[in-house]
């Protein structure tokens, strides 16, 4: 399975999680990481800890940019980021 459709699948995965969710996020993490391997028909992950984290990493800074009203000063407090942390976290999401 390509890094693509792996990306294309965990995003889909996580997507029906977070609808299910009333439930702490680190369950709907695990039982989305639960489904995405029963939905692997024996392909072996590839960089998943990469993927994981850009999947997550978008939503979190768009989240927080929205919480924050783009004040990147705050959102950098808020995430415990420097604030060119955060700019070059933009920059990669187009987030700026």
């Amino acid at each position: 399975m390509s890094t693509t459709a792996e990306a294309a699948l965990l995003e889909t995965v996580f997507q029906v999680s977070a609808e299910k969710s009333h439930r702490p996020l680190r369950e709907c993490i695990a039982t989305a990481l639960e489904e995405y391997f029963r939905h692997l028909d024996g392909h072996e992950p590839d960089d998943l800890y990469q993927m994981v984290l850009q999947e997550m990493e978008e939503p979190l800074l768009r989240a927080v940019l929205d919480y924050t009203r783009s004040n990147q000063s705050r959102a950098a407090v808020v995430l415990g980021l420097n604030r060119g942390t955060l700019r070059k976290k933009m920059k990669q999401y187009n987030l700026d």
